[in-house]
Formats: C-alpha cells, sequence, structure tokens
C-alpha cells in the first residue's frame, strides 16, 4: 500500500498546485506542504522547484511521479483482485470514467446505477471534460478509462466501438421556420443559428457536415455561441434560432412537442463513440467490466 504522503504528492503533482491539491483531497494547505517535506527528507531529494506562485517537478520529482503512478494502478488492481476471489460480484476497487457532455448527461448514469447495483464496492467516478481534453486526462492518469468521439492515430492509446449518435437541426414549436418543408445549407447564411462552444463535438460534427456543403461555420449567421448542450437546449426552447444538438439531448422535447425537428437536405449528422484506455492498462479487469456491462446496457436501449 502506498502512503497518504504518496498520494498527497501525485496530487500536488497532477494539478501543480499546492491549493488545489488541498481543496480536492479536503485538507489544509500547510498539511499538503508537511507531507511533501516529509518526503523530501526521506529522499534527500527536492520534488518541486518553486518559481513564485508556479510550480514544477524537479528531475527527482518526475523520477517519483513516474513510481507512483505504477504503484496507483498496482494498487488498485491488486484491492480488486483480492477481494473479487469469493464473489465477484463483492469485488473492491475503483473507476474513474471521462466522458463528453453528451455521454455524460444521457447515457452514462444509468450505465453507472446498473454497474453499482452489480458491484456495490467498486466507487465510481465521472469526469465531465469535452472530447479533446479526454485523451490528455487519461495520458496524464488522471481517468482511468474515457469515452471520446471518432479516433486519433495514436499508438499509445487502444480505442473500442461504444455507440453511435446522431446530431439534428432543431427549432422552437413557435419558430415560423417549423412552416417550410425544407431548408437549403445555402438558407443557414440568413437564418439566425445558435451554435456550441469551440471545442465541442458537437460543433465539430457541424463543421464537418457544413464542409461536406462547401460551407463554413464562418459562412452562417450565428449570433449566439453557448457551452453546453443544455444550455444551448433551453436558449432554443425560448428563441426562434435554429441550433444542432444530439439527438439523445431532446427526445423528449421533440416527443411533447416543445422543440421540432427540421429537414435540411444533405446536412445528416452521425458521429461514433469510442471507450478509450491506455495501451498498458487494456487488460485491466475493472475496466474490461465496465465496458461489458455498458456494451450490454446500450444493447437493449
Amino acid at each position: 500500500m502506498i502512503s497518504f504522503s504518496h498520494e498527497v504528492f501525485f496530487e500536488v503533482a497532477s494539478q501543480l498546485s499546492f491549493s488545489r491539491a488541498a481543496e480536492a483531497m479536503f485538507i489544509s494547505q500547510p498539511a499538503i506542504t508537511r507531507h511533501i517535506q516529509t518526503l523530501e527528507k526521506n529522499y534527500g531529494a527536492s520534488l518541486f522547484e518553486r518559481k513564485g506562485n508556479a510550480i514544477s517537478l524537479t528531475t527527482e520529482g518526475k523520477l517519483l511521479l513516474d513510481y507512483v503512478t505504477k504503484a496507483r494502478e498496482l494498487q488498485r488492481q491488486l484491492s480488486f483482485d483480492m477481494s473479487r476471489q469469493e464473489d465477484i460480484h463483492q469485488a473492491k476497487g475503483s473507476l474513474t470514467l471521462g466522458t463528453s457532455t453528451t455521454i455524460t448527461l444521457y447515457v452514462i448514469p444509468p450505465v453507472f446505477s446498473a454497474f453499482h447495483q452489480q458491484y456495490p464496492n467498486i466507487d465510481l467516478t465521472l469526469v465531465n471534460r469535452n472530447s479533446e481534453n479526454i485523451l490528455k486526462a487519461l495520458l496524464d492518469h488522471e481517468i482511468d478509462l474515457g469515452v471520446t468521439e471518432g479516433k486519433k492515430q495514436l499508438t499509445s492509446v487502444k480505442y473500442q466501438f461504444f455507440i453511435s449518435d446522431e446530431v439534428v437541426p432543431i427549432c422552437s414549436a413557435r419558430s415560423p421556420l417549423t412552416k417550410k418543408k425544407s431548408i437549403q445549407p445555402e438558407e443557414l447564411k440568413q437564418i439566425p443559428v445558435a451554435l456550441r462552444e469551440r471545442g465541442s463535438g458537437t460543433l465539430q460534427a457541424v463543421t464537418e457536415a457544413l464542409q461536406k456543403n462547401k460551407m463554413s461555420i464562418a459562412d452562417i449567421r450565428h449570433k449566439i455561441v453557448l457551452g453546453g448542450t443544455e444550455a444551448l437546449k433551453n436558449f432554443l426552447l425560448d428563441d426562434t434560432c435554429v441550433g444542432f444538438l444530439p439527438l439523445r439531448s431532446v427526445v423528449k422535447q421533440l416527443k411533447n412537442g416543445e422543440l421540432v425537428r427540421l429537414n435540411i437536405p444533405g446536412m445528416s449528422i452521425q458521429r461514433d463513440f469510442y471507450f478509450v484506455q491506455r495501451r498498458d492498462s487494456e487488460a485491466d479487469r475493472i475496466n474490461q467490466l465496465f465496458i461489458k456491462l455498458a456494451l450490454r446496457y446500450n444493447k437493449k436501449l
């Protein structure tokens, strides 16, 4: 078992901040400092270089972080393997999953519930990041498993297909646009459009669909940019703009008639989501348990 001081060091090294580490671990900043000083005394080396209010890892600190990262992974697996011997459903362990907004809000909560009911002693943590930051969190060992939109050509990670999702053009039922049978992509240059923020997977999907129609985001009349799926959906409920949202996020509003799905020929948008694991942890047994249950759960839907 690695010591609490090493856990403190890992948090400070991950955050590169004593204050943020203190907040994350629910202990005081002086306590954080004492733990780091204890380790530095034990190893006879400085672990952090301090420059004003900023800190960075020393060569010795980087070495220790590498070993502590590996030790934490081994400890996690050992705890699981030792506790699963008599009954897999009583196994102990932890899983930190990183997902984008659509998956966080509309896919994972019921999967987490189903997993918790089967494995009540495995601690679950869900981290919400936009797609472009999930890979970084995975490679930095901030999460054990991720779900990303699309795949990148990286030899350090392994992808496994999870689910497909559709992004649809919608507007409020009160919008005059609902009277039109269809809207041509070119008309988006004159129709007010509300979009997600830069870095959003949804915005990227819309950008690619526009490119297929020889258009760009700069071509369309977008005056409103909102951060988050729910923020954009709530805005569209009260406005007459066109917006693009994941179908999973608006099923209820389409069914009760508050929102209307528009027909824009040539703007069919489908995207695939993948589980992503580090190559050194693709055989991780907790990850595999979760992936297997998630695939089975969503296949039923």
